[in-house]
């Protein structure tokens, strides 16, 4: 995926972790919705309300998802799934390019 067509951007960025994480939300006609962001080098926790689809568009970082003692690592190209309500953490190893699409439960 290199664009998404016919979609509202909401203009005010979303930032995390004193800005070591930023993304900009996209609508999309039929009312859902993703996240377009830039991750820094950093180690970040997140929370989810609602399943999400991660996908890596470029950068390198290592995952530990809900429940799992081991940390994955990811490159740009790959995805990973997270459970809704739950926390994950991230080392993100070089400034990473990411999608992330939240998903029905």
């Amino acid at each position: 995926m290199s664009q998404f067509t016919n979609v509202t951007v909401n203009i005010p960025a979303n930032v995390y972790f004193n800005g070591g994480v930023t993304s900009r939300t996209v609508i999309f006609a039929d009312g859902s919705k993703k996240t377009l962001g830039i991750m820094l080098p950093g180690e970040y926790e997140f929370g989810t309300g609602a399943p999400e689809l991660m996908e890596i568009t470029a950068g390198k970082l290592d995952v530990k998802l809900p429940g799992e003692s081991d940390w994955k690592p990811i490159v740009g190209g790959q995805s990973f799934n997270v459970a809704g309500n739950a926390k994950f953490q991230l080392r993100v190893q070089e400034v990473t390019d990411y999608v992330c699409s939240f998903l029905a439960e």
